[in-house]
C-alpha cells in the first residue's frame, strides 16, 4: 500500500472525547471547540449523540448549522428512533450531515450485550444502514468491538452494510485491545476478503488503553485504512483516544514511510489543544507529544548546544509547524485593545463584540496586579469569564483568617439562585474551610474526589489555577478557577464545578 493516499480526520472530540470524566460541554463551548476544528480542517466533526439527551441533541443541531466546511456527524445505535433522532439534527448540514450508525460484532457482545444471533446482528446492522440511507448518502456503520471479532463474520458484516449502503465503514478497537501487527493484519484481511470493500471508505478509530492507538491507527493506514478516528489531545474513555496531533504530525513528519496526506492546518493544533484543556479543564501532561509544554523543551547540555548550532540535530519538527510562536507577545497594562484582541485571535478564540470588552476589563484588571501578561493568563482569563456556565451559584466576596496561632476561619458570601447567602466555617486548613462554607451554601452532597492548585505561570505574582473534580449521584465534573489570590482560585473551581453538577443534564452515554 505504498501508493499515496489522502487519509481524512475523523474527529470525535465533541463525542468520544467528551465522554471523559468530568469533560463534559455545554453548547457554546462545543460550538468554540467546532469552529476551531473548522479552522484546522478536518474532514469530518462527530459532534454528538443526539439521542442521549435534549443537550446532545440541541449541540449536534447547532455545530451543523454553524459549521461550513466539515462533514457533521451524529451517532445513533442501529434502531430507528436513534437514527431518525440524529437526522432531525443533522439535516442543517444538509449533504454534509453523516448519519453513524453501529451495532457490536464480536462474541462476547453479542451473547452478554446483545443477546443476538449472528444473523439478527447482520439484520439489524442492513436494516440501519438502509433506514439512515432513506435520509442521507452519507451513511458511516461501526462494528463495535471489531477487534475481537472473528474475521470471516467481520467480512460478512462489512460487506452486507455497504451493500446495504454504507458509504463508510469503520473497524473500531472499542476496549484499547489491540496491537500495531495484528490491526494492521484485520484490515488487511477486510481489504483482501471483501468483495466490495472498493465501494466504501475503510476506517479507524482506536482506544488507548494500552498506549498504543496512534501506532494502531498508523498501521491501519498502512494496511489500507483511509480515515482516521481522533480527539484533540487524545481524550476520550478511559485511556482516552488516538491523538489528533500525534497522527497528523506522524504523518507529516513520516513521509519518507508513510507517504500520505491529510487536509490539517497544522498551525492551528497548538490552540486547538490549549482551548481543549481551558474548556475542560484537563491539563496536558508537561511531556505529552506534540503539545506538551516540554515538546519542545531541551535541558540537557549537549542537546542545547546541538539545537543551538542546527535545530535538526534534536528537533524533528518545528515549534510553529504546530502554531506554536516562540516569540510570544507578552502584554502589558500599557496594551491597546487592538493587540489584545489581535493575541486572542492568534490563540484561536473568536470571541463577540461583548464577549471581548469582559476579558478585555478582566485582562486590565490583572494587568494592574502584574506586570506582564502570558498566554497561559490569557487562556485563564476566556475559561474564568467568557467560557462559563449558567451560574446557579455565584462567589459574591470572602475572606479567609489563617495562620499557624488560629484556626483557619472563611466567611463566604454567595448568590444562590437568585438570593444572597452568607456563612463562616472552620476547617483544617484556609481552603478546607472555604471548601465547608461553600457546602453549607449550597446544600451540595458531592464528594471531592481530587483539587490540585498550581501557578499558571512563574513568578510571586502569577496567578494561580485550581481544578477540582467533584462525584454526586455516579457523575464525576471538572471544576476550575483562576486568580492572584490560590483561596479565591479554590472557591471559583469548586463553585464552577457545582454548576456543572446543577445544570448538566445526564447523558446517555455510548462507547465505541
Amino acid at each position: 500500500m505504498s501508493k499515496t493516499r489522502n487519509i481524512k480526520i475523523f474527529d470525535t472530540t465533541l463525542r468520544d472525547g467528551e465522554q471523559s470524566p468530568g469533560a463534559s460541554m455545554n453548547i457554546d463551548e462545543k460550538l468554540r471547540i467546532a469552529h476551531l476544528l473548522e479552522k484546522l480542517n478536518v474532514d469530518v466533526i462527530e459532534a454528538g449523540f443526539p439521542i442521549a439527551s435534549d443537550g446532545d441533541f440541541e449541540a449536534v443541531k447547532r455545530v451543523a448549522q454553524a459549521i461550513k466546511g466539515p462533514q457533521i456527524a451524529g451517532l445513533s445505535r442501529a434502531n430507528n428512533m436513534d437514527i431518525d433522532r440524529a437526522w432531525e439534527a443533522l439535516k442543517y448540514a444538509g449533504e454534509r450531515g453523516r448519519i453513524h450508525t453501529f451495532i457490536a460484532t464480536s462474541d462476547i457482545h453479542m451473547k452478554y450485550k446483545l443477546k443476538m444471533s449472528e444473523a439478527q446482528v447482520i439484520e439489524t446492522a442492513v436494516k440501519a444502514v438502509k433506514r439512515a440511507a432513506g435520509y442521507t448518502p452519507n451513511v458511516e456503520f461501526s462494528a463495535e468491538d471489531a477487534v475481537r471479532t472473528r474475521l470471516p463474520f467481520l467480512a460478512q458484516v462489512v460487506e452486507a452494510v455497504i451493500a446495504a449502503g454504507a458509504k463508510t465503514v469503520n473497524i473500531p478497537d472499542t476496549v484499547g485491545y489491540t496491537i500495531p501487527s495484528e490491526y494492521f493484519n484485520i484490515i488487511k484481511y477486510l481489504k483482501d476478503n471483501v468483495p466490495n470493500i472498493d465501494q466504501a471508505i475503510l476506517s479507524v478509530h482506536c482506544h488507548n488503553d494500552l498506549g498504543l492507538a496512534v501506532a494502531n491507527s498508523l498501521a491501519a493506514i498502512q494496511a489500507g485504512a483511509e480515515q482516521v478516528e481522533c480527539t484533540i489531545n487524545g481524550i476520550g474513555e478511559r485511556a482516552g483516544n488516538c491523538s489528533l496531533e500525534e497522527v497528523v504530525m506522524a504523518l507529516r513528519t513520516r513521509q519518507d514511510i508513510m507517504p500520505f496526506t491529510n487536509n490539517v492546518v497544522t498551525e492551528h493544533i497548538y490552540a486547538a489543544s490549549k482551548l481543549l484543556s481551558t474548556i475542560t479543564g484537563i491539563v496536558v501532561q508537561p511531556n505529552k507529544a506534540i503539545v506538551g509544554a516540554n515538546a519542545f523543551a531541551h535541558e540537557a547540555g549537549i542537546h542545547q548546544h546541538g539545537v543551538l548550532m542546527e535545530k535538526t540535530t534534536y528537533e524533528i519538527m518545528t515549534p510553529e509547524s504546530i502554531g506554536l510562536n516562540q516569540n510570544k507577545l507578552v502584554l502589558g497594562k500599557h496594551s491597546g485593545r487592538h493587540a489584545f484582541i489581535k493575541r486572542l485571535e492568534e490563540l484561536g478564540y473568536d470571541l463577540g463584540k461583548e464577549d471581548i470588552e469582559k476579558a478585555f476589563v478582566r485582562f486590565k484588571s490583572l494587568a494592574d496586579q502584574k506586570k506582564e501578561i502570558y498566554d497561559e493568563d490569557l487562556d485563564a482569563i476566556v475559561a474564568d469569564e467568557i467560557i462559563r456556565i449558567p451560574e446557579v451559584y455565584k462567589l459574591l466576596q470572602m475572606n479567609v483568617s489563617s495562620g499557624s496561632f488560629a484556626a483557619p476561619t472563611a466567611t463566604v458570601e454567595l448568590e444562590v439562585d437568585g438570593k444572597v447567602k452568607k456563612t463562616a466555617q472552620m476547617g483544617d486548613g484556609p481552603v478546607d474551610a472555604t471548601f465547608k462554607a461553600i457546602k453549607k451554601l449550597t446544600g451540595s452532597q458531592a464528594r471531592l474526589l481530587h483539587f490540585s492548585v498550581g501557578a499558571i505561570t512563574g513568578g510571586t505574582d502569577a496567578q494561580g489555577e485550581c481544578t477540582v473534580r467533584l462525584e454526586s449521584d455516579g457523575r464525576e465534573v471538572l471544576g476550575q478557577g483562576a486568580h492572584p489570590d490560590i483561596i479565591v482560585a479554590s472557591a471559583k473551581a469548586y463553585i464552577n464545578a457545582l454548576n456543572k453538577i446543577a445544570t448538566a443534564p445526564r447523558r446517555n452515554d455510548i462507547h465505541l
